[in-house]
């Protein structure tokens, strides 16, 4: 099948409910071969997390359910208008594929991991960045990659103060960690998730809509499309390896054990 038509309703994100499923059916609607020799294909639902957020995508595959004729190795997953793209070559294929054919998905539960807990600790170090002082600064964005995720922030501090903090940031974290607590997402009203988040949403979010919402523990939630570990126990060692601050944005690197 070469057909790439664009469907007209959202694709259905699973993992936007439950993080930890690895395996779901779905329906083959597009297919479609891309200018750098890979294939795309478009289903009607996926568990795939599209890169974004600051988070990579997941990687894995996508097999026929009834007779095994085709897998489909997924090398990156992204996210369009809506619209959830797997790109990948196919490892086995027998025939051309057909639209509506049922199809079983698998993540790679090793890297579904590793980026929900990186993911997680840049969400637990903003909760720290509270906790030690330096609430004045506004978490802007992440880059929750493992090649070296860090969490910026708005605003900055004298670089001598922050070599003070970050020896105590990373005490804290780590103190969190131990103490553990559930990491519980699910999707509010603009009311309920702006309570949730200490009494505003960020400007991004659409005043009326029904934005998710991770929270860990007892602690302020924040709006994330991302995934996450289950508990804030499961973050291991966490190192705060670095700590700057420039034209007008602080940036703290961090790095997690195994």
């Amino acid at each position: 099948m070469d057909d790439h038509l664009t469907p007209a309703t959202p694709t259905i994100l699973q993992y936007y409910h439950d993080m930890s499923k690895l395996q779901s059916d779905s329906t083959l609607l597009s297919s479609f071969q891309g200018e750098d020799g890979r294939h795309a294909l478009i289903l009607n639902s996926t568990i795939f997390h599209p890169q974004g957020g600051g988070q990579p995508s997941d990687t894995g595959f996508i097999t026929d359910t009834s007779s095994s004729r085709f897998k489909f190795v997924v090398q990156d997953v992204r996210s369009k208008n809506g619209i959830v793209y797997h790109y990948g070559v196919f490892e086995k294929t027998t025939e051309d594929l057909a639209r509506g054919i049922q199809v079983l998905l698998s993540v790679d539960e090793s890297k579904r991991k590793l980026n929900s807990r990186l993911h997680s600790a840049g969400h637990l170090l903003d909760v720290c960045m509270e906790k030690v002082g330096l609430h004045h600064l506004e978490p802007s964005k992440g880059y929750h990659f493992p090649d070296g995720p860090y969490v910026e922030y708005k605003g900055t501090v004298p670089q001598a103060e922050l070599q003070s903090k970050q020896k105590e940031l990373e005490q804290e974290a780590n103190n969190l960690i131990s103490i553990g607590g559930k990491v519980s997402v699910a999707i509010y009203s603009y009311d309920e998730a702006s309570k949730l988040c200490g009494g505003s949403l960020p400007d991004y979010i659409p005043k009326g809509s029904n934005p998710r919402i991770v929270k860990l523990g007892d602690f302020p939630g924040c709006p994330c499309g991302g995934t996450h570990v289950s508990n804030i126990s499961e973050l291991a060692n966490m190192k705060v390896t670095q700590m700057r601050t420039k034209k007008g944005v602080t940036k703290v690197y961090y790095n997690i054990g195994c």
